[in-house]
């Protein structure tokens, strides 16, 4: 008997075990690996300081006059970049699935906000940096269990999640900016720059951080790309099927939080990352909903060349890389709104010309030759 061919698909085996492969999705992520290895040399190489690609590789292969350049000011904030990505946009991604929402992600159902207001009351009452990381994470992972304790009630739907998180995060939004606004003036701008999100003064301890969670996490990553298959079927087939739909909703949306609060812990509250880097891998790829590698390449390419640009575009002012992420956010939802609201209409109006032609040829079949008017 012969295998059942999927179309767009192969199908690779190893003795015992096999592993279906979407095509396009895999050509995606060689060409945003591409991508960002040119994003990371130029990220290497470009700055106030032009390095060329020879002397970089030399540098990181021996020692050179630019050991400080290379190993201490750009390497470690060009790796914590490209890890800080790929986990907000896994997050994002795994949010939006769980959602069924390519709105959803964790700028926007509170986790955040959330590790927004932990880094503010630490950093406006004192407490010191040594708690700033711990406390975002802290404040990620609470606020994601609020949402999903609010949104589980009966039973976790995809908009009873998205509406939940909007109202936790609107109530912790006003909790930071009340914070803002009885602190003290330099403590509230330190605030205000954590919470727009930076990569300035960082290194490789929050690079090994994350990258140890996104290691940490790969056996869980590998469950939920498995576990996606049955989230864009309805409550009652994948129910029929035998799937635990709440169960499975909570795993993939805890696994979600706990990456994006992670990064946020560490780079700051660099926003929509984790909304438009999925979308885009989605569109690249064609496929139903984002695909979780894909997603993080082109995380990582967004943060990476946001980071990049915000360092040596704006003469000898540094922008946050926050600040471009935010203009990026908003471009992208410009987009959707323009691009769906255009294809909805087309939609609407080619269903609407199939119906009245059916109309008119049903009319016409009614017609008996003897009714005809002479």
């Amino acid at each position: 008997m012969s295998a059942l061919r999927l179309p767009g698909r192969a199908v690779l085996r190893t003795g015992a075990y096999s592993l279906t492969v979407h095509r396009r999705s895999a050509a995606v992520c060689v060409l945003l690996l591409a991508v960002l290895l040119g994003a990371v040399t130029a990220a290497l190489c470009l700055g106030d300081t032009y390095i060329t690609f020879a002397d970089t590789v030399a540098t990181l292969t021996g020692t050179t006059g630019y050991d400080r350049t290379i190993e201490v000011l750009r390497l470690p904030r060009t790796v914590l970049a490209v890890a800080a990505g790929a986990a907000l946009a896994l997050g994002g991604a795994l949010i939006q699935s769980v959602a069924r929402n390519p709105l959803a992600s964790p700028d926007i159902v509170g986790v955040t906000a959330g590790a927004g207001l932990a880094a503010t009351f630490t950093l406006t009452f004192g407490l010191g940096y040594a708690l700033l990381a711990p406390s975002a994470l802290v404040g990620g992972l609470a606020a994601a269990a609020l949402v999903l304790l609010v949104a589980a009630r009966g039973s976790l739907s995809a908009p009873r999640f998205v509406l939940a998180g909007v109202a936790v995060a609107v109530l912790l939004k006003s909790g930071i900016q009340i914070l803002l606004l009885s602190a003290d003036a330099i403590d509230a701008q330190r605030a205000q720059i954590w919470l727009i999100g930076t990569l300035g003064g960082r290194g490789w301890t929050e690079a090994a951080f994350l990258g140890a969670a996104l290691a940490l996490a790969l056996p869980a990553l590998v469950w939920a790309q498995r576990a996606l298959d049955t989230t864009d079927l309805d409550d009652p087939t994948a129910t029929g099927i035998g799937v635990r739909v709440t169960g499975r909703r909570i795993g993939l949306a805890v696994l979600g939080v706990v990456l994006a609060s992670a990064a946020v812990s560490q780079v700051g509250a660099v926003e929509f990352v984790a909304l438009a880097a999925p979308q885009i891998a989605r569109r690249l790829a064609r496929t139903s909903r984002p695909p979780l590698l894909a997603s993080a390449l082109t995380g990582a390419v967004l943060l990476v060349l946001a980071d990049w640009l915000g360092r040596t575009a704006f003469g000898d002012y540094q922008v946050p890389a926050g600040v471009l992420t935010a203009a990026l956010g908003g471009l992208y939802l410009l987009y959707l709104l323009l691009t769906k609201g255009t294809r909805n209409e087309k939609k609407t109006a080619g269903l609407r010309a199939r119906l009245g032609l059916r109309a008119r040829a049903g009319r016409v079949r009614d017609v008996r030759p003897g009714d005809r008017t002479q």
